[in-house]
């Protein structure tokens, strides 16, 4: 068989269940396509094997198993996944079985009960009769399959409820041609001495046995990691989990932790190189886009604040030795290492955030360098935040220091919200006005658009393109609002804004009492910092006539 060993000195290999388990998480729904580009994804990753889905379960996962025919993978061998025959049915006519066969796979995961109380209260049948249907079932298919897996499902409740009938579907599952026990935690509920030990149990049956036994939890006690570590350090030879933890209820085991830990922390081979760990962030963050997940900024190993450092005292030591503060070299995982900047922020910081930019040729007892820190320290104690814009801060920093050209000047803006159209086509429309002088000209212009801020935009690029057309190659690509403290609508608000063009994303930021103010200031710093990345020169000349309403 390929792909498993019984040694617990050998090899991890790695079960990727995302496009089956992890699909029945609440608000997953992955078309075809999906789960075809994370397939080939994950293949291209090194994943061992792919579970695509339950045949006869669903038109998609039906659909599935006929395309990926088409896409023949590198390295991952694509699994189909169902139960044991139903009671009371024979082999030839059972239908789950039947779909199983169909895909043509070569490689079935096949799940039975392991604890006494689903075969007699789910089930409905006797112990003995439970054993007979996985044995009939795995008999079946193992002559007609290459490698066949079997998951004893909520085996640690089972083996906790009645050790001697869990091991006795597990020797069942064994005598009937399984390659690899898989330990299931269905309930995702035991903690990790229970899963350590009873894996060392069931790691002594297994060396008996003569065949690899694997894991698989369930996130509901926050454990589903840490328990498939602690069954692997007990023997288990293969692991199952998904992308970012995605799965029912509170999840699976999270894949995207697991991998890095038994390689960098656990010293275990898998069939993922050093180089395609590198692309583990970005595997992330496709299966979150593809899912329409948010990305979580604080996930291990991959997450945007992973190895990001705020406290001055914590940059001040990442700066000497990285070690101080980071577990491992975030590029090892495809990660990259991040200094913030906010009312935390030493000079460790904004030296380093500084060299960043390009500017490093400052005498570090350059008074600029506190004034800028103090207005930094201020603009964030007023409730801009930096963390996710830093083009607005780079804007202040080259400003402080004679960097940043004059492009133009605000003279203000007025906007006008409108409902437009007759009954039963009625809209909301916007129109907005902006004054500006540009090159010793006062630009006076209107825009309209969907919203105020889509006005505003639009208003704001009629009065630049003249002068400067690059802010026609800017796109919005995220808006953020917080209403921060303050009570009812004389709060304050942060509008968070996040750019793109050909070339970069960028972010900004804007803080007013006022939220088209606040919307205001962080697009004319999205305006400026387009300018100045892209070299553009100010306006000297005039080069058009004034401009009015």
């Amino acid at each position: 068989m390929r792909g498993i060993v019984s040694s617990p000195s050998e090899a991890v290999f790695l079960y990727d269940t995302t496009l089956r388990d992890g699909s029945q998480s609440e608000d997953v729904n992955f078309s075809v396509v999906d789960k075809l580009r994370i397939a080939e994804r994950l293949d291209a990753i090194g994943m061992d094997y792919i579970e695509g889905g339950w045949p006869g379960a669903n038109p998609t996962d039906d659909a599935f198993f006929q395309e990926i025919k088409k896409h023949p993978l590198r390295h991952s061998r694509v699994v189909a996944f169902g139960s044991t025959k139903r009671p009371r049915t024979t082999v030839q006519e059972d239908p789950v079985l039947e779909q199983l066969l169909r895909t043509e796979v070569g490689v079935v995961t096949l799940f039975g009960k392991s604890w006494t109380l689903h075969v007699t209260d789910a089930l409905g049948i006797s112990l003995p009769e439970n054993l007979a249907l996985i044995f009939d079932s795995i008999r079946y298919l193992k002559s007609r399959v290459d490698t066949l897996f079997f998951d004893a499902e909520h085996f640690f409740d089972g083996y906790k409820a009645d050790p001697d009938y869990a091991l006795q579907v597990l020797q069942t599952a064994r005598e009937a041609g399984a390659d690899c026990l898989v330990l299931c935690d269905t309930n995702g509920g035991c903690l990790v001495p229970e899963v350590e030990q009873i894996g060392r149990q069931v790691a002594r049956f297994c060396q008996q046995q003569a065949v690899a036994w694997g894991i698989h939890c369930h996130n509901d006690a926050g454990l589903a990691v840490a328990n498939s570590l602690a069954a692997v350090v007990a023997g288990a030879t293969q692991v199952q989990g998904t992308v970012n933890g995605i799965g029912e209820r509170c999840g699976n085991a999270n894949l995207i932790s697991i991998l890095p830990i038994l390689q960098l922390k656990m010293g275990r081979t898998t069939s993922v190189s050093s180089q395609q760990l590198t692309q583990l962030t970005r595997l992330s963050r496709f299966v979150d886009e593809i899912a329409n997940r948010v990305p979580q900024k604080n996930q291990p190993f991959v997450g945007t604040s992973a190895f990001a450092h705020k406290g001055g005292v914590h940059v001040s030591a990442v700066m000497k030795n990285t070690l101080t503060y980071e577990h491992i070299h975030p590029e090892q995982v495809g990660n990259q290492q991040r200094i913030l900047i906010s009312d935390q922020s030493g000079r460790s910081n904004l030296l380093f955030k500084l060299a960043e930019f390009g500017i490093t040729d400052l005498d570090p007892r350059d008074r600029r360098l506190n004034r800028l820190l103090e207005e930094i320290k201020g603009l964030e104690h007023r409730g801009f935040q930096f963390d996710g814009a830093e083009a607005s801060f780079e804007l202040r920093a080259r400003e402080m220091f004679g960097m940043l050209p004059d492009y133009f000047q605000l003279q203000g803006f007025r906007v006008i919200d409108e409902r437009r159209g007759i009954d039963g086509e009625r809209s909301m429309g916007a129109e907005a006005t902006v004054k500006l002088q540009v090159a010793g000209q006062l630009i006076h212009l209107v825009g309209e658009g969907a919203g105020p801020v889509d006005a505003l935009h639009a208003a704001l690029s009629r009065a630049l393109e003249g002068f400067y057309p690059h802010v026609n190659e800017m796109e919005l690509v995220d808006y953020k609002v917080r209403i921060l403290g303050g009570a009812g609508t004389d709060a304050k608000v942060r509008v968070l804004t996040e750019w793109q063009d050909s070339q970069q994303n960028w972010g900004t930021v804007g803080v007013s009492d006022h939220i088209i103010a606040a919307s205001y200031d962080a697009m004319v710093d999205a305006v400026r910092f387009k300018l100045y990345k892209d070299g553009v020169s100010p306006v000297q000349e005039k080069r058009i006539g004034v401009v009015a309403i």
